[in-house]
């Protein structure tokens, strides 16, 4: 497992990698204002996935060896389509609804808040569609235990990404939001391809079960997912639609860069967290499940609190130097968001051993518990703060998820808080793993 662990963070570092120098390029030839639109677009691509991936999104990765796979890939393939067709439907609605009712919407946000920014409909949709199937790949594979192959493509994803986003700018000329929510497309496309072909043995294999009861288990396991996905993507959401209501634009572009870099060190307990429940659900001990989050929980945060320490420490100067004196407030952002990262990779941990042993709603009560901190938080921080408040309410919103999470994990395996200490065993059982990579 360790392997797998390593083989993915590698690919993490590396995507991090690649969006440093995305941002870099971003925030020097697009500007802060074209950088927040482009991440409100990211942002709002991510929580219209949810809607799609209440059956085809992570929970892939627990039915994919319980169940057939031309199955899973039809009811996939199905579900995208309605869901992007109804998101079309819902935005074209929209269009139709009095701008007296929007000027009421801006009393609590401000002026410039909309959902999508203005003539970013079509390529949200596009964008949404194409991410399903590309996810549907990905998922699947890590079901497989093909984690190497995931990784693989996930490279390939992120290397398009950024070669196809230099192109936009320098030999398209393109000097706008466009440059990177194109990139973002031709990434998912490229990616989802080479996907394609990795997944098309599988569909081969005979055997389907009943479509019916297929989408019943699916969607009662992933709509306890997707609902704590959504809520917990709230507060960043809520967070950007404040931002750029009472600062504009120009701050979300700022506080966006800030997220992404003190967002890096999530690569730690990202590339743990999937291992981990690509293994879990393969698992039928409890117990054993339970011994190797604890083991995992203890690493992803202390190597994640030591690699955000870093990143806070570095002068303002520098990152003035990096990313062009509009960007010279990233820093008090990213120190405010700090304690939150090592909380995410806790959550992280937490999330998929839910997940893994079939208790999603426990996720669930944990967003909700976290957005209970979080609504009133934004609202008594971001109008005084900016961006350090909305920083400061991310750290408590992740705090008080995995507060709870703690909680229900320590009840349902009946350990104590001191088995959160790093002990002689630990250390002993990452040196062996170490060595037997090598």
């Amino acid at each position: 497992m360790i392997k797998k662990i390593f083989g993915t963070f590698g690919t993490r570092a590396l995507n991090a990698i690649c969006n440093f120098v995305t941002l870099w390029f971003g925030t020097h030839y697009l500007g802060a204002e074209a950088w927040g639109v482009g991440g409100i677009v990211l942002l709002d691509v991510s929580i219209l996935l949810i809607g799609v991936e209440f059956l085809a999104g992570s929970g892939l990765i627990y039915f994919t060896p319980r169940k057939s796979y031309r199955t899973l890939f039809k009811i996939s393939y199905i579900w995208s389509l309605l869901i992007v067709a109804f998101y079309a439907l819902l935005f074209y609605l929209c269009s139709f609804i009095p701008s007296g009712f929007a000027q009421h919407f801006t009393k609590f946000f401000g002026e410039n808040a909309e959902f999508i920014p203005q003539g970013y409909h079509l390529l949200v949709l596009l964008l949404v569609f194409m991410y399903s199937l590309h996810n549907f790949n990905m998922a699947t594979l890590l079901g497989k235990e093909r984690v190497g192959t995931n990784n693989i493509l996930f490279i390939i994803q992120f290397v398009t990404q950024m070669s196809s986003m230099l192109f936009y700018i320098f030999v398209l000329d393109i000097r706008d939001a466009n440059a990177f929510v194109y990139s973002l497309l031709t990434g998912y496309t490229v990616g989802y391809l080479c996907g394609l072909t990795q997944i098309w043995p599988y569909l081969q294999e005979k055997g389907n079960d009943s479509m019916r009861e297929t989408i019943r288990e699916m969607f009662k396991f992933g709509t306890i997912i997707q609902l704590s996905t959504l809520v917990s993507m709230l507060n960043k959401r809520l967070s950007f639609l404040i931002i750029r209501g009472f600062w504009g634009d120009a701050k979300v572009g700022v506080y966006n860069a800030a997220s992404q870099v003190a967002e890096a060190p999530k690569v730690i307990g990202m590339s743990i967290a999937m291992v981990q429940f690509s293994k879990i659900s393969n698992l039928t001990d409890n117990e054993l499940a339970a011994k190797i989050t604890m083991q995992l929980l203890k690493a992803a945060m202390i190597l994640t609190a030591i690699c955000i320490s870093i990143v806070c420490i570095i002068p303002t100067s520098v990152y003035s130097w990096l990313f062009t004196t509009n960007f010279a407030e990233m820093r008090v952002a990213m120190i405010a968001l700090a304690p939150g990262i090592v909380f995410i990779a806790a959550n992280m941990v937490f999330c998929h051993y839910f997940s893994g042993v079939n208790l999603p709603k426990h996720n669930l009560y944990g967003a909700l518990v976290g957005l209970a901190v979080t609504i009133p938080s934004l609202y008594l921080m971001i109008p005084p703060l900016g961006m350090i408040g909305a920083g400061i309410s991310a750290s408590l919103t992740h705090l008080a998820t995995i507060t709870y999470q703690w909680i229900v994990f320590k009840k349902i395996n009946k350990i104590s808080a001191k088995e959160l200490l790093v002990t002689k065993e630990d250390v002993r059982l990452l040196i062996s793993e170490i060595k037997n990579l090598f």
